[in-house]
């Protein structure tokens, strides 16, 4: 008997597991998620202006920005825009809106660059075209390149 009754709730959890799960994704399947692919930093202003532009017309989107070659410049400390203005001070705002930057590190370690290079709140991935692909593949990001 009391196999049956313990065969019985189990069935009960799998079945409002199952009936929940749908809920659950939707309603991150709801939620617009870019990244944002730059490899010349040259762009860097472009794409913090579109990424603002973007937050703007679309509150709550998760943006990741992820860096690889030429474009992780900005992200590296001390890095300014053309008329002198760090742009830590762009990324950190945008970070606080829950934006993600991402470094290449194999960009940094064929520049033989460190972690300590990095400006803050960018955050270090192992391959920058391998994490556009698992955020595209993996996590139902969109793809834009400004």
């Amino acid at each position: 008997m009391f196999n049956k009754f313990f065969k019985f709730l189990a069935a009960g959890f799998a079945v409002m597991s199952m009936a929940m799960a749908p809920a659950a994704h939707s309603a991150d399947a709801n939620q617009e998620k870019v990244v944002y692919h730059i490899n010349d930093s040259a762009n860097a202003s472009a794409l913090l202006r579109n990424v603002r532009n973007h937050l703007s017309a679309a509150p709550g989107t998760k943006i990741a920005v992820v860096g690889h070659g030429k474009g992780i410049d900005f992200m590296l400390k001390d890095a300014q825009d053309d008329k002198g203005n760090p742009y830590a001070v762009s990324m950190e705002t945008l970070s606080s809106e829950g934006v993600d930057f991402k470094v290449c590190n194999n960009t940094l370690n064929s520049r033989k660059l460190t972690a300590e290079a990095v400006a803050y709140p960018a955050k270090i991935v192992p391959s920058g075209v391998a994490e556009i692909g698992r955020l595209q593949a993996k996590e139902g990001y969109v793809y834009l390149k400004p």
